[in-house]
């Protein structure tokens, strides 16, 4: 068709994208995301190691900043080909590496977040940098070990879990089976079966709570089956079983998607959010014994991993610059300390940062003949009464910020904390640039683990021999776009 409208077209080919469209579209987007960081004040940061399909290693580096319009900002900054053994000096120097590639400085890294690998919790430590380690990965830790230590338990019942799930994914008569029965009850949007996965948080509360909700469709598939002898039996202990995991888990299971999120607040939401926990964890009277040391074992695992006094700190920072929690969750004495802290910090970053006046010397100044000039007065300056001009130190503007805002009612639990600052700005400038600072920074490393879900889309079995600066290239744009 192109020939015969125009016989000298000639349609681009792979060259052509490979070659001339791709880097031109990176480079411009790579620009224009360099103008964004240098704007940032700070920086957060989330990392995570990968695999390609062909085994290639890959290192990831996100960058999540506030803009100046009070929105929260995630970009995709490197997915860099590591092939070396990842120590904990070739992890850090790659991290300061892809740092320096965007022009970021050190100083801006307001605090990294990663998975609790021993390497990478090496590297930030030999950097210097502050680290806070996934939520996502440690609550799903805390999971996975209280049903460890409850295996003798509940192995029959995730096995047989699993079988049904197997029965169903080799069948798709099976399958279809299943929605007409749901589709008898009523249900417009008939559910699939869930399969736990190890890496994949809240799974197994997914597989436990799917499996009873389709329990008596599943039984009638089943039943109607010609080779039901050799389908797998949920019997009443099994059913006693999956109930008491599901209420264990019922009331953490909704956590790890809400704090995953790229576009809210998340840091300062995790301290009140351990609070809620130790409430909603509580043992209650008509727990049973399963689900009573499920909900046990968890929180002692989740006050294990927040224990470190520089992570206690850094959530009640994050927590004290959210308008909707403030001191809420600290005692008098944590707000002193985090305060006088906050304070010391906002006057360190004014000096560092404020431009200074440029002093104006006139010729005659220069020549040592300065001549006073005349001011000029106005009907105000004669009629009204003359103030003194009161000057601050930075110190003192600091205290008094901080006391006027404590001050403050707590907003709504509904209100979005960077819109509160976009509007109220000009009344704390000091400590809008603090919350900048801590609010940007990501309770778990989900962004990183996102861009490899991209990446797997993109290094295909059939594209297992792109370059590494290609696949950096299309991951970056797939990310960023």
């Amino acid at each position: 068709m192109l020939a015969t409208l125009d016989a000298q077209y000639e349609p681009p080919g792979r060259k052509y994208f490979s070659e001339t469209a791709i880097p031109k579209l990176y480079n411009q987007l790579r620009g224009e995301i360099t103008s964004e960081l240098k704007e940032a004040n700070f920086v957060a940061l989330t990392t995570d190691m990968w695999s390609s399909i062909n085994m290639s290693p890959y290192m990831s580096i996100t960058a999540h900043y506030v803009s100046k319009d009070w929105t929260l900002k995630s970009k995709c900054l490197e997915t860099a080909f590591a092939p070396e053994s990842h120590t904990a000096a070739v992890l850090a120097e790659a991290l300061q590496d892809g740092l320096q590639a965007w022009g970021v400085g050190e100083e801006k890294v307001a605090c990294i977040t990663s998975d609790n690998g021993a390497n990478i919790v090496a590297a930030v430590r030999d950097l210097k940098w502050p680290w806070i380690s996934c939520f996502g990965h440690n609550l799903n830790l805390a999971v996975n070990n209280a049903l460890n230590k409850e295996k003798a338990k509940t192995e029959r019942a995730f096995g047989v879990c699993r079988q049904i799930n197997g029965a169903f994914s080799h069948s798709w008569q099976r399958r279809q089976q299943l929605r007409k029965e749901q589709e008898q009850q009523g249900i417009k949007k008939p559910l699939s079966l869930i399969t736990d996965c190890a890496t994949r948080w809240g799974s197994k509360y997914a597989m436990t709570e799917r499996i009873l909700a389709l329990l008596p469709s599943i039984r009638r598939v089943f039943a109607d089956d010609r080779s039901r002898r050799t389908l797998p039996t949920i019997s009443w202990q099994d059913v006693s079983v999956l109930e008491a995991v599901k209420e264990g888990l019922k009331s953490v299971s909704e956590f790890t998607d809400i704090m995953s999120s790229e576009r809210d607040v998340t840091i300062s939401s995790l301290l009140p959010l351990l609070h809620l926990m130790k409430d909603t964890l509580k043992e209650k009277d008509t727990d049973v014994k399963l689900t009573a040391d499920i909900k046990r074992t968890i929180l002692e695992q989740l006050d294990n991993r927040y224990d470190n006094d520089k992570t206690i700190q850094l959530m009640r920072t994050a927590s004290l610059l959210d308008p909707r929690y403030k001191a809420r969750h600290m005692s008098a004495a944590d707000l002193d300390y985090i305060r006088c802290q906050l304070e010391d910090e906002m006057v360190l970053f004014w000096k560092r940062d404020t431009p200074r006046p440029p002093v104006r010397v006139t010729d005659e100044e220069d020549a040592g003949t300065t001549q006073p000039t005349k001011k000029k007065k106005t009907l105000g300056s004669l009629l009204g009464t003359v103030k003194p001009a009161v000057v601050a130190t930075p110190e003192q503007r600091a205290h008094a910020e901080m006391a006027n805002y404590l001050q403050e009612e707590v907003a709504d639990g509904e209100t979005n904390a960077l819109e509160w600052w976009r509007r109220n700005e000009s009344r704390f400038p000091f400590m809008a640039k603090m919350a900048q600072k801590y609010l940007c920074i990501p309770a778990t490393s989900t962004p990183s683990e996102r861009i490899f879900s991209k990446a797997g889309n993109v290094v295909t079995r059939y594209r297992s021999l792109l370059k590494p600066d290609k696949v950096n290239m299309l991951v970056f744009l797939s990310n960023n776009l």
